[in-house]
């Protein structure tokens, strides 16, 4: 199946099939089996969402605090363990699908503190929201909010936050230096952002940036370790670190997703998934005195 050209029908692409994920899912009730069907999104090889998290470097007593249905397995990193959180800060992040990060986020940043999640899809937002409850039970707090909104127009105020998180979301974008303007934008003055990502080592074959498949799962939108540097100073963020990780590429090509099947078999002989793909941490600060941002 061909990708969709229009950066409008790309988004409807991406949306439907993130849709039938968080259907699927609030339909199983935090039940076994995974998320990985052909309309899967990120990644996640067919064992568990657990087991995929773990191997990302999620705790079991993370998993095992987090309301039912809130990992799907769509992660590509672990951007709150290394975020720094305090007590008392604003934290937002991008695409938040049904919760996973920010639930982990909120108890880190207390009843002085707020979490927003900002996702494309009603569907992602009905399931965050119903997870509220048993968050709330869980934890006591009422700290963590959802919000629907594209990460390229983001529906904050100015310099009103102070980490910005993502998940193997800014990937999917179609604007992603725009996603980058945004994100300096609502960071305030010595803001920090932590983002868990896609990136290529080199240039996809032709045949896989046609295929819906390598779309949905995270691939045929990434873009070079050394065009995500830049992308990323160029909205005026400073202090910026790319990192490769290992682990994702790893779980992905270790298992039998049917999302990743046909990715695979259209690759050159003698090469594999982790020859063109990476995920990444990147790491910036928005300067403290508020200087930024690109194209403002």
């Amino acid at each position: 199946m061909t990708q969709p050209q229009d950066a409008e029908e790309i988004r409807r692409t991406v949306r439907d099939g993130y849709a039938q994920v968080a259907l699927a899912r609030g339909a199983e009730a935090g039940g076994g089996g995974g998320c990985c069907s052909p309309t899967s999104g990120c990644g996640t090889p067919a064992s568990s969402p657990e087991a995929f998290a773990a191997q990302l470097g999620y705790s079991p007593e993370e998993l095992a605090a987090l309301p039912a249905g809130a990992n799907m397995g769509l992660s590509c990193g672990n951007p709150t363990a290394i975020a720094a959180l305090r007590p008392g800060q604003v934290v937002l992040d991008l695409g938040s699908g049904g919760g996973f990060d920010c639930f982990l986020a909120g108890p880190k940043v207390g009843a002085a503190g707020r979490v927003i999640g900002v996702d494309m899809t009603p569907e992602m937002l009905s399931l965050a929201r119903a997870n509220l409850a048993g968050y709330a039970e869980r934890t006591g707090l009422d700290n963590v909010e959802f919000r629907l909104g594209e990460i390229e127009h983001l529906p904050l105020a100015d310099a009103s936050v102070d980490v910005v998180l993502s998940n193997c979301v800014i990937n999917l974008s179609t604007n992603k230096p725009q996603v980058w303007r945004e994100v300096a934008r609502v960071l305030r003055p010595g803001g920090r952002v932590v983002v868990s990502d896609v990136a290529l080592l080199r240039p996809l074959p032709e045949e896989l940036r046609s295929m819906v498949q390598a779309l949905i799962g995270c691939v045929a939108g990434a873009v070079l370790l050394d065009d995500y540097r830049r992308m990323v100073e160029a909205a005026g963020l400073r202090q910026v670190e790319v990192v490769t990780k290992p682990e994702f590429v790893a779980a992905v090509s270790g298992g039998d997703d049917p999302l990743y099947a046909p990715i695979l078999a259209q690759l050159p002989r003698e090469t594999s998934i982790a020859d063109y793909v990476t995920s990444v941490t990147v790491t910036a600060h928005k300067a403290a005195d508020g200087g930024c941002c690109a194209g403002h």
